[in-house]
């Protein structure tokens, strides 16, 4: 707990999307991209990037980054090597894969959370109960 933290993004956005903008296609960026609009397409960041999604950015799509601030909407699995932090507007429909996590109240994940490398074993995911009883 009182280890050293690992590295943090380096808060350079070089890639604006701004809002109002759709883009049909994959994106591969890197350095930072922010995005406030809208995205169909698979993301990934070819270094150690950061990716910034706003409260008003949607991204239909795969995303492969190293960081990831999300406060929009993602349908499609989450990707991060080193951290994801889940904002208090996040909606995330697919499986989410990270190194370090954190999750805001109110951030919605509809699917897995897998912790560490890429392994899909049953045994690296964490349950999620609903609160409804059977």
């Amino acid at each position: 707990m009182f280890t050293s933290k690992q590295a943090k993004p380096n808060g350079r956005i070089d890639t604006l999307i701004g809002a109002g903008s759709r883009i049909e296609g994959n994106i591969m960026f890197s350095g930072g991209l922010r995005i406030d609009g809208v995205v169909a397409g698979n993301i990934a960041s070819e270094d150690s990037g950061t990716l910034v999604l706003s409260e008003d950015a949607t991204v239909e799509g795969e995303i492969r980054v190293a960081h990831a601030v999300i406060n929009g909407k993602v349908t499609g699995p989450v990707h991060t090597s080193e951290s994801l932090e889940l904002q208090s507007k996040a909606k995330v429909a697919g499986d989410v894969y990270y190194a370090t996590l954190e999750v805001h109240l109110g951030a919605i994940v509809q699917g897995r959370l897998v912790h560490g490398p890429e392994v899909r074993s049953a045994d690296k995911v964490v349950p999620i109960m609903s609160g409804a009883a059977d």
